[in-house]
């Protein structure tokens, strides 16, 4: 691949992070279709590049080994987050909102969607232009984190979590257990630190208007 190619689709995986950008701090609120440019960018990109259901971590072939190996990565997470729970005085809080399957199960929904632009577009595109597995992830750790700016507790945990994720992606290329751990350590973050740091998991605009009960 020539270097002119390798440095458009660099070009490209950060316009459409910068979009992203944009539409979290605007346009979701200016131009309320603005979100269709995503799906419609994302099926042209994948259509342009050639990408298949195995290259997008759309498979279940090694979905048992990937599962292993993501296991070995964020179980830790989770015991980290309940003693982190735990010291903050979570334990004394309600948790019936964690119990809720069609809360869990639609938050998980959105972890899938965050899944196929994080590591089926981005950690893609960004290794058209880059041939190295520890670039890759940090880079895509740091434009996930800076996504959710300015939201403290999820600033630093996305960019720990987006690294390690695109890590595993280049290993597996399977997105399905990558959505389903981050559902379960999302809620637990939820839970383990109090509202008022969180806002309640509010990024952009949306983390300075909000107003606990």
């Amino acid at each position: 691949m020539t270097t002119a190619r390798r440095s458009l689709i660099l070009i490209e995986a950060f316009v459409f992070s910068a979009y992203v950008g944009w539409f979290i701090w605007r346009l979701q609120t200016s131009i309320r279709p603005s979100w269709l440019v995503f799906p419609v960018w994302m099926l042209a990109s994948f259509l342009i590049h050639r990408d298949t259901p195995k290259t997008l971590g759309w498979r279940a072939d090694n979905l048992w080994v990937a599962t292993k190996h993501s296991s070995l990565v964020f179980l830790p997470c989770i015991v980290a987050l309940c003693a982190v729970g735990v010291a903050l005085g979570a334990a004394h809080q309600p948790t019936h909102h964690l119990l809720i399957p069609n809360r869990f199960f639609g938050y998980t929904a959105f972890c899938l969607l965050q899944q196929v632009g994080l590591n089926s577009y981005l950690t893609n595109r960004l290794f058209g232009a880059i041939d190295n597995t520890a670039s890759v992830s940090l880079l895509s750790g740091i434009i996930f984190a800076a996504l959710h700016w300015p939201n403290p507790v999820l600033v630093p945990l996305t960019f720990v979590g987006g690294v390690a994720m695109a890590w595993l992606f280049a290993r597996e290329r399977n997105i399905i257990p990558l959505a389903i751990w981050q559902g379960i350590l999302g809620t637990l973050v939820w839970w383990a630190f109090p509202v008022a740091w969180h806002h309640a998991m509010r990024v952009g605009p949306g983390f300075y208007h909000f107003h606990p009960r």
